[in-house]
């Protein structure tokens, strides 16, 4: 209990609310309590027994008892989104956050919510933000959402058609377009993902020259670098490495002969080996290439090829539709059409052969004339493949499938992402994107 001393009074909009600096603290020093309190959390001021904010009280309470007790109650007049703006201007959305979601878990996740896009068309590609937000690309545009999913502008890089986007932080956005036949333009462009504008375009240079290239697939690394298949008119055939901070070209891998890098639909950063995984998937190319690139040594360290698959392997097997590295494993778990999931091991030689695991099959026959092919992600330690309307989840060392993401409207999934405590899933037909959590536990 606090003393009279450690008592705080906040006037907010005209309603008293009594406290302790103890329970504000708790706020900690990024909150705008924090900018209030001195580093004992002693008020800085003392000219008046009250302070005033002039916000919602409404929120305020709720927010309050949320330091209080560490719980979340919103009450039903309130909508979720104005208690969400007002946990913004506190500095308090962290916290929510915490109290909204528990620990995410795919076995546990829960259909939260459903939105109509408001781009006309399909969606192509859906990606996660850190802070729970997603953005969505459509043709040439890229529409983002924050984390209590209001639309904020969209972001166009000159009409162009945008292959890959991916964050680079919960306030910049990269974007990947193609280059117009004639136009010399195309590339990438790095956007503030609240205001839509954009900050700088990134350049590939060759010979002192800059070049005009096709960007295709992204990825990003923990010391601020980016990642992506380059596809250019003269000797600009590879993948392209620049610093997210200046966007300056700091490297580049030109493709070996018969290796398609330039065309590569999956990039994905290995922090613990050092490596790129670059992939290119059918039908996309009539042939699937998977390596590992050291950038260190520029080198290709490992690689596969279905040119080089077993001829006993039926020909729908070797059709590779995604791929991801799990390092824990040192394997890469590639899907084909079916869902079947294989395995590679990475401590083999390059002509290691897929183990197909039968007990990940989940469909028998033919995929539907307009198919969402699968796609593959990893997030922690669960394994999740899309395949038509729904999700899949496995677990365990043998990757055992325990349970399944599924919701009839909006047709097949056609792309999904993990990200702050989130699972978003992109539907082919109708516009629509799914949000999947974690629920809380019940209040007892």
């Amino acid at each position: 209990m606090g003393t009279h001393k450690d008592r705080v009074k906040f006037n907010v909009g005209g309603r008293v609310f009594e406290t302790t600096s103890t329970t504000i603290a708790i706020a900690g020093r990024n909150s705008l309590f924090g900018a209030m309190f001195d580093d004992n959390w002693n008020l800085l001021s003392e000219n008046s027994s009250e302070h005033f904010i002039d916000r919602n009280p409404d929120c305020f309470a709720v927010l309050l008892d949320l330091l209080r007790t560490g719980e979340l109650y919103i009450p039903p007049n309130i909508p979720e989104k104005l208690l969400y703006r007002e946990a913004l201007y506190y500095g308090l959305i962290d916290h929510v956050r915490s109290a909204r979601w528990s620990t995410f878990d795919g076995n546990r996740l829960r259909l939260s919510k459903s939105i109509q896009g408001q781009a006309p068309g399909d969606g192509t590609a859906i990606r996660a933000g850190p802070d729970g937000g997603v953005c969505i690309a459509h043709g040439s545009m890229v529409h983002v959402y924050d984390w209590a999913l209001d639309e904020h502008p969209p972001l166009n890089l000159d009409y162009q058609r945008v292959n890959d986007v991916g964050w680079v932080d919960s306030d910049n956005i990269v974007m990947g377009v193609s280059e117009r036949l004639g136009r010399g333009d195309g590339g990438m462009g790095l956007f503030n993902s609240h205001t839509g504008e954009l900050r700088f375009k990134f350049h590939v240079c060759h010979e002192n020259q800059v070049k005009s290239y096709t960007a295709g697939a992204l990825s990003f690394s923990s010391d601020y670098k980016i990642f992506s298949s380059c596809k250019g008119r003269s000797n600009e055939y590879g993948v392209g490495v620049w610093d997210q901070v200046t966007g300056k070209q700091i490297d580049f891998f030109y493709e070996p002969m018969g290796w398609s890098l330039g065309d590569a639909d999956k990039l994905q950063w290995l922090e613990g080996s050092n490596c790129l995984l670059v992939a290119t998937m059918f039908p996309r190319k009539d042939n699937c290439y998977i390596s590992l690139l050291d950038f260190r040594e520029k080198n290709m360290v490992w690689c596969w090829s279905d040119i080089g698959a077993s001829a006993a392997m039926a020909v729908d097997e070797k059709r590779v539709r995604d791929a991801i590295a799990m390092e824990d494993n040192k394997s890469i778990c590639v899907v084909n059409e079916f869902e079947d999931l294989g395995f590679m091991d990475l401590r083999m030689s390059a002509a290691t052969s897929i183990r197909w695991s039968s007990r990940s099959r989940l469909m028998k026959g033919k995929m539907p004339e307009e198919p969402c092919y699968p796609k593959l992600a990893l997030h922690g330690g669960q394994l999740f493949s899309s395949m038509n309307d729904c999700i899949s989840v496995f677990c365990g060392p043998e990757w055992v499938l325990t349970s399944r993401l599924r919701r009839s409207y909006g047709g097949s999934i056609c792309d999904f992402s993990i990200g702050g405590d989130r699972l978003f899933a992109l539907h082919s037909e109708e516009n629509v994107f799914d949000i999947w959590e974690t629920p809380t536990p019940p209040i007892i």
